[in-house]
């Protein structure tokens, strides 16, 4: 079986290395015995300063191997010589040239500014070096009659064709040219090109690099791909022959890449599997449903029928819930189709059988919302349900907390304030969070720990290793549509369920694009709507005047509305605004009391008014797509006909232009996630859910997608035929920071 051989801690400062540790490292793999993947290098004399270690962990460099994993983001070809006339014929066309030559003068100039200015000359003619900042030790290393090896590009200067600040190397007359390409890395302050390179160099010799693909893979389901060996493909992205495909290397289609690529996605396919079947392993408690109880007499008191859609993803959730092991399932789907009943019922099922349910939500106006809507519907049916927040007064705090902590509350429904260590549950059996994405990892850790027995310490380990913890059902919902790829990469270890069908009777809402020196137009189509009888949201990106964008604010627009407006009740809502004020302005616009309201992205979600039917969103181009988006769902939540109207100021930038032709094309949010994952990459669709540590810095999920489905393949085999495999990859690859998948 292969295993991970010797992939130590770096020393970057090192002499060239001896075999010694290579050697001993290959002796162990040809033996089978497995070798440490993260143990620390020995030191000795040429190890490197503590401070350059520092700056090499700041790039996540601790190990050889991560050395050796950390590639190249692009290349400079120091394989040729141009004459330096054949260089100057070349000014100014943007690429850089290397030429060499002799030192004819060197001098430090005062005007216009202090300079070190270098000519040098070779057979052909001579070129001008010119350093707007410099060390009285680079002058000497340029002093007359030094032979320099120079690369930059040639500009036409004042005096003549120069470089300003080339790459600059003192060489003897018969020096030989590189035999490959040098490699560009990612840095930090501190660490140069040639520290890296040297650092990395070291670290290829020492670490051996054995196959964790076993051979049946790679022949077998693998063998379409023709992946090349690692060790071979990680050698040739560090140093390429000069004869490679360079347009191959940089967009990297190269085969080389496609293995690297792949075993990245491996890596991250096995990290997950492992995570999932860590969870399956951990008691919950079985909570099936029950006939007759909470659950169906809620549904029977419904005044509406389920959709389809929903009614699959009930049984779904019921489904887990009644096994023995913890649900960790996402419920998505797109604005409006009713994932809040669906909570609903999932809470009803755990209170059916004796345990308590907390909902946690980002904000206190999503909150509020959840606790108004669910305690109406749950009530009437003898459920309690407490609201939990950072605004309440703290006798009513004190006297939530003591309900929830007595089992008397059989729903909580709060903030972050539901996470405090004051709040302790009699029996916690599911935890839901909304907008799940807007959460930490420690956070959705904490609520999951407040369940009896469950973790405490936010790691994600139990307390006694012989006895698993028992940790509640969880649910996380998102509004945000997850694209396909992205749910089968950085999602993998979860269960999804998408209700993708709207509740009948919903409106299309139309969507336009208005330039902002409309406004007067805009404004008079707002009174037109209240005077129909219909509501009316406008929405500002800030609070109060920003010297940086000049953007119109909140208040600001609040006080032009009112003045225009004046035989309507304009009103406005922000962040800012203390809860009691922020609540009391939602109520009015809810019962007609304000025809216009006036807000910040405060209301992007929870707000739900059916006789809002106009929005128009300030500076449109402002925001993200998956926020515009989350605003515009805020109407058509009635059987009106509603308007979005999205108001731009020109110029627009080629980003902005996307962003804004997709919100007027279509209002498929799972088409609006998919283009938002093309204009700007994973990230934030992820939000907090792996801290950063665990984004693909190779693959693209757009360009890379092919791999994916064999990725998966691949994970599976390796978990369930060549365990030790599994591991030695992904103590490659991961180095054991597998914790941000606890959540």
């Amino acid at each position: 079986m292969p295993v991970t051989a010797s992939e130590r801690t770096p020393e970057p400062d090192a002499q060239p290395p001896s075999a010694k540790p290579a050697a001993k490292a290959a002796k162990s793999a040809k033996s089978g015995a497995p070798a440490k993947a993260d143990a620390p290098a020995k030191s000795g004399k040429a190890a490197a300063p503590s401070s350059a270690m520092a700056k090499l962990a700041k790039l996540g460099l601790k190990r050889d191997v991560d050395l050796v994993l950390h590639l190249p983001m692009r290349y400079e070809d120091e394989t040729t010589l141009l004459p330096i006339r054949e260089a100057v014929h070349r000014a100014g066309l943007g690429f850089a040239v290397q030429v060499e030559g002799e030192v004819v003068s060197s001098e430090v100039t005062l005007r216009p500014r202090r300079q070190l200015v270098v000519r040098i000359a070779d057979d052909s003619g001579e070129l001008t070096l010119r350093f707007l900042n410099f060390y009285g030790s680079q002058a000497r290393q340029m002093a007359e009659g030094v032979r320099l090896r120079v690369r930059g590009e040639v500009r036409g200067g004042f005096f003549g064709a120069e470089m300003i600040h080339p790459v600059v190397r003192p060489v003897g007359p018969d020096e030989p040219l590189p035999d490959r390409l040098t490699p560009v890395y990612p840095a930090t302050a501190g660490i140069s090109q040639a520290y890296l390179r040297k650092a990395i160099g070291g670290a290829l010799q020492r670490t051996p690099l054995p196959e964790t693909l076993p051979r049946p893979l790679l022949d077998g389901p693998l063998a379409p791909l023709k992946l090349q060996p690692l060790a071979e493909s990680l050698r040739l992205l560090h140093a390429p022959p000069p004869q490679v495909d360079e347009a191959a290397l940089i967009d990297r289609s190269h085969p080389a890449w496609v293995r690297i690529k792949f075993d990245e996605l491996l890596a991250q396919q096995l990290s997950l599997k492992r995570a999932q079947a860590a969870r399956r392993a951990r008691n919950a408690p079985p909570m099936p449903r029950r006939a007759g109880g909470l659950l169906d007499r809620f549904l029977a008191a419904l005044p509406f029928a389920l959709t389809g859609a929903q009614q699959r993803v009930v049984k779904e959730i019921a489904a887990d819930m009644g096994a023995p092991h913890p649900m960790h399932r996402l419920l998505q789907g797109d604005v409006g189709s009713g994932k809040t009943i669906v909570a609903a019922l999932a809470a009803c099922q755990a209170i059916d059988a004796g345990y308590q349910a907390a909902l946690m939500a980002p904000t206190e106006i999503l909150a509020e919302q959840h606790y108004r809507k669910l305690s109406g519907w749950l009530a009437p049916l003898g459920v309690e349900v407490v609201w939990l927040a950072g605004s309440l007064k703290r006798t009513e705090k004190r006297e939530a907390v003591a309900r929830v902590e007595s089992g008397q509350a059989q729903l909580a429904i709060g903030t972050h304030a539901l996470i405090q260590d004051t709040v302790r549950f009699a029996k916690l059996g599911l935890s839901v969070v909304d907008e799940q994405h807007r959460f930490g990892v420690a956070q959705r850790l904490a609520l999951r720990g407040k369940a009896d027995g469950a973790e405490q310490d936010g790691a994600g380990s139990a307390p006694h290793a012989d006895e698993p913890a028992t940790v509640p059902h969880q649910l996380m919902m998102s509004a945000t549509p997850i694209p396909r790829t992205l749910a089968m990469t950085y999602y993998a270890d979860l269960d999804v369920s998408v209700i993708d069908e709207l509740p009948p009777g919903r409106s299309p809402v139309v969507t336009r694009l208005v330039n902002d020196a409309r406004r007067d137009e805009v404004i008079e189509r707002v009174h037109h709507a209240a005077a129909q009888g219909r509501q009316v949201y406008w929405v500002c990106p800030l609070i109060e005047e920003s010297e940086a964008l000049q953007l119109q604010t909140a208040q600001e627009t609040y006080e032009t509305l009112a003045a225009a407006l004046p035989d309507l009740e304009v009103g406005l809502v922000h962040g800012r605004l203390p809860p009691a004020e922020k609540a009391a302005v939602m109520d009015a616009f809810s019962a007609n009391r304000l025809q216009v309201l006036v807000a910040t992205t405060v209301i992007e979600v929870g707000v739900d008014v059916p006789n809002a039917s106009l929005m128009v969103i300030e500076h449109a181009e402002r925001f993200g797509l998956a926020q515009l988006h989350q605003l515009r769902g805020r109407v058509g939540r009635g059987s009106a006909e509603s308007v979005c109207l999205l108001m731009y100021q020109a110029p627009l930038s080629p980003t902005a232009k996307q962003r804004l032709a997709t919100m007027r094309e279509t209002t498929d949010g799972f088409e609006i996630a998919r283009r938002d994952l093309q204009i700007r990459g994973p990230g934030e669709f992820l939000g907090a859910r792996q801290s950063g540590e665990a984004m693909l810095r190779f693959a693209d999920l757009e360009t890379d997608a092919w791999l994916v489905e064999p990725a998966q393949q691949a994970a599976e085999l390796l978990l369930s035929r060549y365990p030790e495999a599994a591991q030695a990859h992904l103590s490659r690859w991961l180095g054991g920071r597998e914790h941000y998948l606890k959540a």
